[in-house]
């Protein structure tokens, strides 16, 4: 690797050349500041959970007692990255269509959150675990959304136009919620003090997503049935981002305090006892249970009389984990039918070519209510020189 950085400003340097390659025009970034960001108060002294609770957090990786657990995280710091990096590639071109000012300042912002988030775990690899986090820190630079090398499948696939960024930024986004909250009481204590910032910034892509998908049914023009099969596929997407079910790598993360559970200290206060054979699923459900609540809230904006929107089930539609490429219905039913009405459920549960070719034309109309920007939104710059 010939442009392997040996120093943060060689990084940095390398990430203005990936910001170049991607074409992400640097001043669309108005006012926001990438920049390092810690919350070391939030992040505790002490290890919470695991095999070495009690004892002080590790503040280099030289203390974290074995290298199978430096290689655990390396490995999750590199992941995080590489989904921040790829939402940049798969929502760059988004830009260019935006259908308000505002929706075009909030995916503006969400980039440069998400690329200052990418730079933050960089900045771990680089600055914590010698060459191989360089090298790491270095292939987050790399590998590219648009040639499907990304290391998660749901940050390879394409994102053609906003009422798949509106979903991806209510479901897929809120996965990432989930992640930074279990990574947030890590005994390594500068992944931990990572988490914080990076939350405050998560909140404002999920309220991107769930204000978007409102302004969607308050305009009316996006049929409810359509808007469903696309909650149906990302929703699917989403709850495969959470891992396989019966997860050995969770189970030792857990064990060696590298990764906790959801709300891991209110658990530990209340008494709540660990399964660690279970630990995704058990994430999991955290967050379709979060998932149904804020499409309930959607639900009080549509029409009178109109058929409320819903979840899929866990099972539905799953390429990872023990109901993988299985029959599930959207309700979670095992479906007992052919090949061929198997096929034919699928394609009415899921967007069609029909949908897209219909959307291209409702895309024409005012299909998302506006939304005004405020002064301190106009001042910022973001994303007024597109």
């Amino acid at each position: 690797m010939d442009n392997l950085p040996n120093t943060w400003e060689d990084w940095i340097s390398n990430f203005t050349e990936w910001q170049d390659r991607v074409g992400f025009n640097r001043e669309w970034m108005g006012d926001f500041d990438l920049s390092i960001q810690f919350d070391w108060d939030r992040a505790g002294d002490v290890i919470e959970f695991g095999d070495y609770a009690g004892r002080a957090k590790w503040e280099r990786s030289l203390q974290v007692p074995q290298q199978s657990m430096r290689d655990a995280l390396v490995s999750m710091i590199t992941v995080q990255g590489d989904t921040e990096f790829a939402s940049v590639e798969q929502q760059r071109h988004l830009l260019a269509s935006a259908p308000t000012d505002y929706d075009r300042y909030a995916a503006a912002r969400i980039m440069a959150e998400e690329q200052r988030h990418g730079w933050q775990m960089a900045y771990l690899l680089m600055t914590y675990f010698g060459q191989q986090g360089r090298r790491e820190a270095q292939k987050l630079l790399e590998r590219n959304a648009q040639d499907g090398d990304r290391l998660l499948g749901a940050f390879n696939r394409p994102m053609p136009h906003w009422l798949d960024f509106f979903c991806y930024t209510m479901f897929v986004d809120r996965d990432g919620k989930f992640q930074l909250g279990m990574l947030s009481t890590s005994a390594f204590k500068p992944l931990a003090a990572s988490m914080g910032p990076m939350l405050k910034e998560e909140s404002f892509h999920l309220g991107t997503g769930s204000n978007g998908l409102r302004r969607v049914i308050k305009a009316g023009v996006i049929p409810l049935d359509m808007l469903q099969r696309f909650f149906n596929k990302w929703v699917s997407t989403a709850h495969d981002l959470f891992g396989v079910d019966a997860s050995s790598s969770a189970h030792w993360s857990y064990v060696w305090g590298v990764k906790g559970r959801w709300d891991e200290r209110k658990k530990l206060d209340a008494g709540i006892e660990v399964d660690k054979e279970v630990l995704n699923e058990e994430a999991r459900g955290h967050y379709h249970t979060e998932i149904v609540g804020e499409v309930g809230k959607l639900n009080g904006y549509l029409p009178e009389g109109s058929a409320p929107l819903i979840v899929p089930h866990e099972n539905f539609n799953r390429d990872i984990g023990a109901f993988k490429r299985q029959r599930f219905t959207i309700e979670g039913v095992a479906f007992e039918g052919s090949d061929e009405e198997w096929d034919a459920y699928m394609q009415a549960a899921l967007p069609s070519a029909a949908d897209e070719e219909l959307l291209k034309e409702l895309f024409k109309q005012e299909w998302v209510a506006n939304k005004p920007m405020s002064a301190r939104q106009i001042a910022s710059g973001i994303g007024a020189k597109v």
